[in-house]
Parts: structure tokens; sequence; C-alpha cells
């Protein structure tokens, strides 16, 4: 396994790949590492034709490629892709190519009659969703500074039984039958976090969609970092931090009374309300009540030391500046009234993710989308292309003058409590962005002196 960062110069990629020599090459690719991985790959076809490296036979899976179109340019370079969930589709796959030498059709009938694999369409393989208790665990190959300085990310179950159109959970249930939501056994997953953590593992964010849907499940699995955050604690040790994105409107009390054992600093909440309208709730099947939700995000406040991360998103069909900007001081007077306190909210900016439905709202929104990735929303007719440019810059200083908490003093100053923030913050992000030209590279000294 070879972790690069996208913006790395391709040499460095290529080099240590072509040094191995594999035989096999696997990529996951996802909407942030796409063109990367297509400049890879180019560069990669350049080294290997008529150079002394053989080619190796070039896998491709993950959600970006799960959903693309047949003819995206990404596939010229591969020989296969695997669509849907791929553990157990690549191990039978990477067997066959390792035992056999030729491409033909009965190699390909082959592979179509492995028990993983539901379908075979030239070299797309489609997937069958694993049987989550066969899949060996992961967990063992993290090791050095990714296990001990990094988050180390885990999932104790897959899958969203919500059909919000901005997301791929419902493309990902109309391709496969069963239950929208399945789980690991708890027993050996909570066995597999005992040994990542006696190997140095301290920072876990969970991977679940929707870590509260069985609160018995949920408490279950807190219980046991409650205990191992206790420990860490008498004798004083390092705190373990775990991080679960819930969903806010499933709070009852047995879970609540859990979440406020929690110590500070070693618990992160994340809260995705993404819209507090409730006709754009409808219309992008977006389910809950925005009421209840801003009364569990202030109870959560109030009853527990977790830094509470919530989301909003910007472009929807049918919400406008105002309607956003209205959402959003509703929002942080829910989180910044009750106590002092971490928290933060990220404005996010709508992406046309290949495969979800969020594309059935184009024409009659008038919903323009860039063509690269990560497929951020342009404008709609409810949000010009200026407006929405000012909710860009407005989330880029709001994470740089807010979410990271280096300026405590100006924000108490800029924002006296009780009152909406919005109007005046987008103000102050207008005026930051014409005096520095950017709102990246800037000098934190600098930032400071102009608020």
């Amino acid at each position: 396994i070879i972790e690069f960062a996208p913006r790395q110069i391709p040499a460095e990629k290529t080099t240590p790949i072509l040094a191995l020599s594999p035989r096999i090459l696997g990529l996951s690719v996802s909407i942030w590492n796409r063109r990367a991985t297509e400049e890879l790959l180019a560069a990669l076809d350049r080294a290997w034709s008529g150079g002394p490296v053989p080619r190796p036979q070039v896998v491709l899976g993950g959600p970006e490629v799960s959903y693309l179109p047949d003819d995206s340019a990404i596939f010229r370079f591969a020989d296969w892709v695997i669509r849907g969930e791929g553990e157990l589709v690549f191990r039978d796959l990477a067997g066959l190519l390792l035992s056999a030498r030729e491409n033909t059709p009965e190699f390909t009938a082959r592979i179509g009659g492995f028990s993983s694999v539901e379908a075979v369409g030239g070299k797309f393989i489609h997937a069958r969703r694993p049987d989550l208790s066969l899949l060996a665990s992961p967990y063992r190959l993290y090791e050095g500074e990714a296990l001990t300085r990094k988050l180390v990310y885990v999932e104790s179950s897959r899958g969203c039984p919500f059909g919000c159109d901005f997301c791929l959970s419902p493309a990902e249930s109309s391709r496969d039958f069963g239950p929208p939501v399945r789980e690991f056994p708890l027993d050996r997953f909570l066995g597999e976090m005992e040994e990542l953590i006696r190997r140095g593992a301290e920072k876990f964010k969970f991977l679940d969609r929707t870590f509260n849907l069985d609160i018995d499940r949920a408490v279950q699995v807190m219980e046991f970092f409650l205990e191992k955050i206790e420990e860490r604690t008498n004798p004083p040790g390092k705190l373990l931090c775990v991080h679960f994105e819930m969903v806010p409107s499933r709070l009852p009390s047995k879970l609540l009374k859990t979440l406020s054992r929690f110590p500070r600093g070693s618990l992160r909440l994340e809260l995705g309300i993404q819209t507090l309208n409730p006709e754009t709730a409808a219309l992008v099947n977006r389910a809950g009540d925005p009421e209840k939700d801003l009364q569990s995000l202030s109870l959560l406040r109030r009853e527990t030391k977790a830094l509470i991360h919530a989301d909003l998103i910007a472009g929807l069909p049918g919400e406008g500046l105002a309607s956003f900007g209205e959402g959003f001081d509703r929002l942080y007077l829910a989180l910044s009234k009750p106590r002092p306190g971490p928290w933060e909210i990220q404005p996010g900016i709508l992406k046309l993710l290949p495969g979800a439905a969020m594309s059935r709202h184009t024409g009659a929104w008038g919903m323009r989308y860039s063509p690269e990735p990560p497929y951020e929303v342009l404008e709609t007719s409810a949000l010009p292309r200026a407006d929405l440019d000012r909710i860009k810059n407005f989330a880029r200083f709001w994470e740089l003058i807010v979410n990271r908490g280096r300026f405590p003093h100006a924000v108490e100053r800029l924002f006296p409590p009780g009152e909406a923030v919005f109007d005046r913050f987008m103000t102050l992000s207008d005026r930051l962005l014409a005096h520095f030209g950017r709102n990246w590279g800037i000098d934190r000294g600098e930032l400071e002196a102009n608020l």
C-alpha cells in the first residue's frame, strides 16, 4: 500500500510505483483525487510504453468510478473497473490475474462466475454487496505515523436508511437488494479497536453515516471507549478522542447520558443539518424536522462537552441567499447560546456526485455545475453565481477566523452574544477579499490586524 498527496509532483508518485514493478496496480478513486489519478496513470502509461518496466494490470475502484459513464477518460487507462464495494471482488480478481496469462472470453467468463460478482460488462465488474462478517479486518495495516499521530478511520456499519438526493445512498440502495444499513459483528469490531489502542492509536474517526441509528449498539461502542478513556486518565495519560457522525433527531435520554460522560477534548460529533428550509428539504428528500434538529443541537451543547460540528449546504434547489443566511443564523444561535464551548459550522457547496439523484433537479431549478471534480454547483435559479461566490468566500474566511479558534477575542468583539451573524460576517468576508485579493495564503498576523 502506497499513499500519495494529490498535489505531489508526478515523479514523486511514478518513481516508487515503477520501482516496485507490480503485476497488478489497484487505485481507489474519489472526487477528490480523480484528476490526480488520471495524471498519474497518464505518466505511468508513458513510462510503460516501450520502457524496461512491464505494464501491470490496472484495476480502478472507489466511489467515483462506480458511477461515472463508461466512456469517461479515466477508463482508457484501466484494464478492469470494480463498481461497488470491492474488497471481495478485488481479492478474487487479483487471484485470477496472478494465476492466468491471457485475457480471453473464457477469462472474463471466469470472473463472472465469482460469487462476489453481480455482473461483468466489458472491463466493468459490478460487485455484490459483501457479507460484512466475511471481510478480513484491514486495521492491522495501520502502522507508524498513520496509527499514532493521524486520524484512524474505522467503520462499525455501512449504509444509510435515508434517501437525500445529494447523497449516493439512494443509488447504492437501488443497485443492490438488502437492508440499507449493515453492521460489522460488534464483538469482533470492539476487539479490533482494543488492538488498535494497544498499538498506539489515539484518534478515531467513525465512517458510519448514521452512528446513532441503533441506539443500544451506539451506547455499547461508546461505553467501550469511555472505559478506555478512564484507563488513560487514571493514571493520567494521553486522551483518546473519537468522532461520530450522528442523526440529530435521534437523541434519547439513554444516548444523551452516555454522551455527557465523555470528558472535554475526547468527543467530536458531526451532525449534518444541510438545510433549515422546509420546502428545500422536502424537495431533495431530506428527512428530519428543522425545529427538532435545532433543539437537539442546543441540548447537546448544554448536556455534553463534545465539540459539535454542523454542516449546511449552499446551492440546494429553491434556496437563495436570504434563506441560506437565515438558516445559518438559526444554526449559529442554537450552537452559541447555551454556554461557552467548542463548536463549528461548515458552510459547504452542493456537489453533483456522479450517480446521485440531484441531477433530476437540474432543468427545473436552473442548476449549473462545474464539469470538473468535485462538481460544485456554479449557480441556480434561486442563487446567482455572484451570490454563490460570496458564500464560498464567506465559508473560507469563516473557517480561518471562527472554526479554527485562532482569534477568540476578535470573534467576541465581532459577534455580540445572542445576535445574528450572517450578514455581519458576509460584509467582513467581502471586505477581507477586497483587501487581500485572495482568501488563502494570508499571514495570520495580517489577518488579525484587519478584523
